[in-house]
């Protein structure tokens, strides 16, 4: 007897990823990167997502740009990541998730897409939302979890349907997160124009005129926000727990050999920490110079930047 046909997966090959916001609440971090482009234990966040979507079948990236644009090309000299290729789109002025993904429709053509927030970073499964969005022919489809943040979205799990988003509607009140991940078909680009707005709108027309406006529910894996400095060094701390014995200090960093590092303390390339210096819980960019006798307690120091004396939940 022949082999039963193993059913193929659904081609998703492209992504948009949402490179252009400001970070306004970070503040000091993002004075010199754009927020997808900060180091999370020294790999720029936005490359976490890159890896997330190429172990998902992606191979195109289009990424837009606004604060700070020329730092990616620093990045990405060759527009390229793993195996996929990457394209920049620059928004001198910021034109929001609506705008954004409708200024980039000619690059996306005629092919559905994933769209992904530079602002978060998550190792859930991306396989059973791309799935669902094939099976159910929806326009749209978001990944939502239960727990962990606002939940701003109502989530009829029976009916796979989205009922509201932040009540807007008063229709039903919020059950679920949403990760700003979410599938889109190439009809929806038709829904959008050129301008700032945010997309949440035209999703919540969508609900009005019965549109074919989804969800899932993944809960597995992790998700964190990284809008607040609070975040930043939280998710530095889950990854110290989660591989206690993985190296936090780059090899070309200098340490004087009577400097302690304790807690989920990441020391970044050239970095200079000087004699009898304490560290705890601190994140230190590439080329921050600590002087001796320092003492640091969930402090950040970005990159370049020189610090002395002692200091308790600052950044540099």
């Amino acid at each position: 007897m022949p082999e039963p046909e193993i059913p193929s997966r659904p081609c998703l090959s492209q992504a948009f990823v949402l490179g252009a916001g400001l970070g306004t609440r970070l503040k000091q971090l993002t004075r010199a990167l754009p927020k997808p482009l900060i180091p999370v234990a020294g790999k720029p966040l936005i490359t976490r997502a890159f890896d997330h979507l190429l172990n998902s079948g992606i191979n195109r990236i289009i990424v837009n740009t606004h604060h700070q644009a020329d730092a990616y090309q620093r990045v990405f000299p060759a527009n390229a990541y793993g195996h996929a290729t990457l394209a920049f789109r620059h928004e001198p002025d910021l034109l929001e998730t609506g705008g954004g993904i409708k200024n980039v429709e000619d690059l996306l053509g005629d092919a559905p897409f994933l769209v992904y927030n530079g602002d978060v970073l998550t190792n859930l499964p991306l396989d059973p939302a791309i799935a669902r969005h094939f099976e159910t022919g929806n326009e749209v489809t978001l990944v939502l979890r239960s727990h962990g943040g606002p939940l701003q979205v109502a989530f009829d799990p029976g009916s796979g349907r989205v009922l509201d988003i932040g009540f807007r509607l008063g229709r039903a009140p919020g059950t679920h997160l949403f990760t700003g991940i979410y599938l889109l078909a190439p009809s929806f680009l038709r829904r959008l124009k050129r301008e700032k707005r945010s997309v949440i709108p035209t999703f919540l027309e969508m609900i009005g005129q019965r549109a074919a406006l989804g969800a899932i529910e993944l809960d597995g894996g992790d998700w964190w926000d990284l809008g607040t400095r609070e975040q930043y060094l939280a998710v530095h701390q889950t990854l110290r727990e989660a591989d206690p014995q993985a190296c936090w200090i780059d090899p070309s960093a200098q340490i004087d050999p009577t400097a302690r590092l304790t807690g989920a303390t990441y020391v970044g390339p050239g970095a200079q920490i000087g004699a009898h210096a304490q560290l705890h819980d601190c994140i230190l960019w590439e080329g921050t110079h600590i002087a001796p006798e320092s003492e640091l307690n969930r402090c950040i120091v970005t990159a370049s930047q020189s610090v002395s004396g002692r200091h308790q939940d600052a950044d540099f």
